[in-house]
């Protein structure tokens, strides 16, 4: 993403990272200081007023366990709030948090398992969407499927051509939208082997654009659901420079990244819009700089760190363009985890209007800069 990262072996959630100023070391130590001091000093005591040591010692004592009693307080109540909290975490309450209020390694043990208890409730919020899409998915093209079958089987329908055409676009949805979670599956568990070669930039990216204005044209305005666009009234515009850009990298995972780009940028485009592919040389050898930039509502600054979330279909105002049906909001997540298998990144930019995809693949790491 484009927005700056935290500091080696430093949570965003804790500003002081490895600086602890009041570290429980510091505290052992200041105990074992005054326990000292308290003693000498009323040995002192003794010794200019003649008391018996017997006195002294029990005094001493006591002054010791009052303080020791206060320092072990200080450390296990805090214990005590984050057994209480993990044991929330373990049966399914993702909902309590532990108290930030010290600035020693208890602090940042509690701060860490604020952070680890926000990421479980995000999991499970994302696992509940995920069942939740998926099922919204799969719903409306097996209700479709079994509405065709249904009617042929009634004798409403003739089993001619056309009807067998759309039992089998919503078959092909299906299949679509299967295979999506299949390839986020692989990319998940770095089951996809990059196949890294030289090619050239401005045939192959005109190759994508020409391939995905084909596939909406042919699917003449049936909803995807998961895939490629629908919409015909975008154009779709090339810019690669120099013309002779060559790239080095895996050609087909490439491939998924810009189109899915692609049909999200379409989806978002108003009527009769424009969406711009460029491609541009990057700083090492074979590297490779993409841009892909669209006409619609943009997305807020606040919500970019989500964009490549799964399932995230955005939080603007009527965020698809006419006739687009929103998808399922894997393409991005598909992509990120893509250029992550490049070694590359993948944020949003900066832009005057609309939404800008920037994307930056590493190349060639064997070729002399």
């Amino acid at each position: 993403m484009s927005g700056g990262r935290s500091a080696p072996g430093r949570s965003p959630r804790d500003p002081w990272g490895d600086v602890r100023p009041f570290s429980i070391k510091t505290k052992l130590g200041g105990l074992v200081v005054i326990s000292v001091l308290i003693t000498t000093g009323l040995s002192m005591i003794a010794v200019h007023t003649k008391t018996e040591l017997r006195f002294i010692t029990v005094f001493s004592m006591i002054a010791t366990l009052l303080i020791t009693q206060f320092v072990a307080h200080s450390l296990t109540a805090p214990l005590d709030d984050m057994n209480a909290v993990a044991r929330s975490i373990s049966q399914g309450d993702y909902t309590r948090r532990v108290r930030e209020n010290r600035w020693d390694e208890l602090g940042a043990l509690a701060r860490t398992i604020n952070v680890m208890a926000d990421e479980l409730e995000a999991a499970d919020q994302q696992r509940k969407e995920l069942v939740a899409n998926v099922s919204h998915e799969l719903r409306t093209p097996i209700a479709g499927l079994r509405a065709v079958l249904e009617n042929v089987v009634d004798g409403i329908a003739e089993a001619d051509p056309e009807t067998m055409r759309t039992a089998l676009k919503q078959t092909e949805r299906l299949g679509r939208l299967v295979e999506t979670l299949l390839d986020l599956s692989r990319l998940d568990n770095g089951v996809v082997p990059l196949k890294r070669r030289r090619f050239e930039v401005w045939p192959y990216l005109s190759g994508v654009l020409k391939e995905a204005n084909m596939v909406a044209s042919s699917r003449g305005g049936i909803a995807s659901g998961s895939g490629s666009h629908t919409r015909t009234d975008v154009h779709l515009h090339l810019d690669v420079s120099p013309p002779e850009l060559t790239a080095h990298a895996d050609p087909e995972r490439i491939h998924q990244v810009v189109a899915n780009l692609i049909d999200n940028a379409v989806k978002h485009s108003p009527a009769h819009g424009r969406v711009t592919v460029k491609a541009r040389r990057g700083l090492q050898p074979e590297s490779l700089e993409l841009e892909v930039l669209d006409e619609g509502p943009g997305i807020p600054k606040s919500e970019w760190h989500r964009v490549f979330e799964r399932f995230n279909r955005g939080a603007v105002s009527r965020p698809h363009g006419p006739g687009s049906d929103g998808g399922t909001g894997l393409g991005l997540a598909i992509a990120r985890w893509a250029v992550d298998l490049h070694g590359g990144r993948i944020g949003v930019a900066e832009s005057e209007r609309g939404c800008r995809i920037l994307i930056t693949l590493p190349g060639d790491p064997s070729l002399p800069g």
